[in-house]
């Protein structure tokens, strides 16, 4: 069977991460991976949540995109802003800017991803496409025990659209950017030990259940002569089920890196070890795990594959090609 989609081929990528949970001033660049630096007393700032600044090179032109937006909008604008005056940047080394984006994707429909998004929208001051999954808009909760409940924020799609966004729903893979950007869309589950996590749940048709996350999706894009570089939301249908769905989805075979938030905070070794012996045999060049992936499954992947690893913080940029 014809892979479902015929992802273009780039020549270069920079990927900045704008939203992390972690900042580190003191962190060494290499010749792929460059710090934010900035002239004292600037410096990013951190918070519990995810956004990334994507560009991807072709063959005579240059496209960006926005993915996620943490919670507060605050952070999001802040590093932004910075992003300019860094060292790289000044020196032409670190080229996008968020002033260069066409659309936004949002990974799913939690916080920590969409609640920054109605502050940058207003700020932005324009109308911009926002891709998103029909199910980002359904109500969650955490569910902690025996009438313990805590909802979490919804997002709407009314909220958005006064903010300036123009909603693109999209439920199944697809591309952006002249086909060299791939959305996941719906991640097929199919590891025996990617199981999600049972306190988080949903109401779907007025019945709350354990939260499948059909709206969960991450990007990639095809790195010539390199293979697949995949940027994960949270991953709540987990890395390695996200991984195999977009080789799948694309019919390429070998990954290059794989970053993101891979939702492993609090887990046990009864999934953190058989996610990192499965990302082994994947045996990407660079894994970046961040946000939700928690200090025990990073320390865990830092061990592992250190040849591999990067330990990311928040206003980091990788170049890719």
């Amino acid at each position: 069977m014809a892979p479902a989609i015929q992802l273009a081929e780039i020549r270069k990528a920079e990927v900045t991460i704008l939203v992390d949970n972690y900042t580190d001033l003191l962190l060494p660049d290499t010749d792929t991976v460059k710090r934010l630096r900035t002239t004292p007393p600037n410096a990013p700032m951190a918070e519990h949540g995810l956004a990334y600044l994507v560009t991807v090179y072709g063959d005579d032109q240059k496209q960006s995109l926005l993915m996620d937006a943490g919670i507060s909008g605050g952070c999001l604008s802040h590093n932004a802003a910075l992003l300019p005056t860094s060292i790289a940047a000044r020196s032409g080394i670190v080229r996008h800017r968020i002033e260069d984006i066409s659309a936004i994707v949002l990974s799913h429909g939690h916080f920590d991803h969409f609640g920054g998004m109605q502050h940058f929208l207003r700020q932005w001051g324009r109308k911009i496409p926002l891709v998103v999954h029909p199910d980002a808009f359904v109500e969650r909760r955490l569910n902690l025990g025996p009438e313990v409940c805590v909802p979490l924020p919804t997002l709407t799609e009314a909220e958005l659209t006064t903010a300036g966004a123009v909603p693109d729903k999209r439920d199944a893979p697809s591309t952006m950017a002249d086909n060299h950007i791939l959305i996941s869309g719906k991640v097929a589950r199919t590891t025996d030990f990617e199981q999600g996590t049972p306190s988080l749940e949903s109401n779907l048709d007025g019945t709350w259940k354990a939260d499948q996350f059909p709206d969960d999706q991450a990007m990639a894009f095809h790195l010539q002569d390199h293979g697949l570089v995949i940027l994960g939301g949270c991953s709540h249908a987990g890395i390695i089920n996200t991984i195999a769905h977009i080789r799948n989805v694309t019919g390429i075979d070998k990954v290059h890196a794989v970053l993101g938030g891979f939702h492993l905070s609090g887990a046990g070794e009864a999934l953190i070890t058989p996610t990192v012996q499965a990302m082994q045999t994947i045996a990407p060049q660079l894994v970046v795990p961040t946000h939700c992936t928690g200090w025990t499954a990073i320390n865990a992947f830092a061990a592992a594959m250190p040849g591999q690893f990067v330990l990311n913080s928040v206003g980091t940029t990788y170049l890719f090609g």
